[in-house]
C-alpha cells in the first residue's frame, strides 16, 4: 500500500507517517523541512519518497505527486494533511498571509485530490483522508482564515464522499481539535493566558493517527477527536453561542512578544 502524506515533518504528519509504517505501507512524505522528513524517513525501515516541496504551491504539489508514483508506484491513499494556522484579529491579518494559508489549507488539497481521482476511479479502489480541523464544524473567533480554509476542505470532502459512494473510492474527513503540537501549542499562546481555551480537552497526536488509519481501513466516513468535539457537530447552534461569547478576542501582536516572554 503506497500512502502519500503532505504535511508530514512534525505534529499530526510525522505521527501519521509513523502509524502507516508501522502498519506496512510504503510513504511518500512531503514537506518543506527536508533535513526533517530524511530523519524520520530513516526511522520508518520501509521504502520511502521524500521531497523538500512549498505545498502552498499546488503546482509543486502535484509534481511531488508524480515523482512519488514514479518512485513507489500508484498512490492508494492520499492524506491531505499539511497546514498552518493563523490565530490573530482579522483586522491584524495581511491579505497576503491569508491568502497564501488558503492555497496551502484548501486549494492544494483539492487539487492532489483532483490529481489521483482518476486513476483510483478505474480501479475502482482508493482513500483520500483530508485533515480538516474542529474549526470547520465549530468556527472559532480569532481564526477567520483558518476558520475559512478549514470549513471549505471539510465541506469539499464531505461532499466529495457522497459523489464517490459507488465508485470504489472512499473519502475520509478528519476534524481534529487542539492536539497537543508545536502548531497547538502557539494558537493556545495567541489568546490571554486566564482564558477558558487553555481548558477545552486536548489530544495527541499519535492517538489521533491510529484513528486515521483504523478509519481507512474500516471506510469510515469520518474522525472527531477528542471525542468531546463530536458534541460541536451534534449541537451546532450551542457550541456557535458558547463560543462566540466564551472566546476572547487574541492577543493583539504588538503584544504577543511581551506577553510570550513572560510565560
Amino acid at each position: 500500500m503506497h500512502v502519500l502524506i503532505t504535511g508530514a515533518s512534525a505534529g499530526i504528519g510525522a505521527a501519521l507517517a509513523r502509524e502507516f509504517a508501522a502498519a506496512g505501507a510504503s510513504l511518500s512524505l512531503a514537506a518543506r523541512r527536508k533535513e526533517l522528513l530524511d530523519a524520520l524517513a530513516a526511522d520508518l525501515k520501509v521504502p520511502t519518497h521524500v521531497a523538500a516541496v512549498d505545498l502552498e504551491s499546488p503546482d509543486a504539489a502535484v509534481a511531488f505527486l508524480a515523482g512519488a508514483e514514479e518512485a513507489l508506484g500508484p498512490v492508494d491513499v492520499l492524506i491531505n494533511n499539511a497546514g498552518i494556522q493563523i490565530v490573530e484579529r482579522a483586522v491584524e491579518t495581511e491579505a497576503a498571509r491569508g491568502r497564501a494559508m488558503l492555497d496551502l489549507d484548501l486549494v492544494t488539497p483539492l487539487v492532489l485530490s483532483r490529481a489521483v481521482l482518476p486513476a483510483m476511479l478505474a480501479r475502482r479502489a482508493g482513500t483520500i483522508v483530508d485533515v480538516a480541523s474542529t474549526a470547520a464544524l465549530a468556527p472559532t473567533p480569532g481564526m477567520w482564515w483558518y476558520n475559512a480554509a478549514k470549513g471549505g476542505l471539510a465541506a469539499a470532502s464531505e461532499s466529495l464522499r457522497g459523489e464517490l459512494r459507488r465508485s470504489g473510492v472512499h473519502v475520509v474527513t478528519v476534524y481534529p481539535g487542539p492536539i497537543d503540537t508545536d502548531m497547538g501549542r502557539a494558537g493556545y499562546a495567541a489568546y490571554p493566558p486566564q482564558s477558558g481555551i487553555a481548558l477545552l480537552p486536548k489530544g495527541d497526536a499519535p492517538t489521533l493517527a491510529r484513528k486515521v488509519r483504523r478509519a481507512v481501513e474500516r471506510r469510515r466516513a469520518r474522525v472527531i477527536y477528542p471525542w468531546f468535539y463530536t458534541l460541536t457537530r451534534w449541537f451546532p447552534t450551542v457550541t456557535r453561542w458558547f463560543l462566540d461569547r466564551g472566546t476572547p478576542p487574541p492577543i493583539p501582536l504588538a503584544q504577543r512578544s511581551r506577553v510570550d516572554q513572560a510565560r
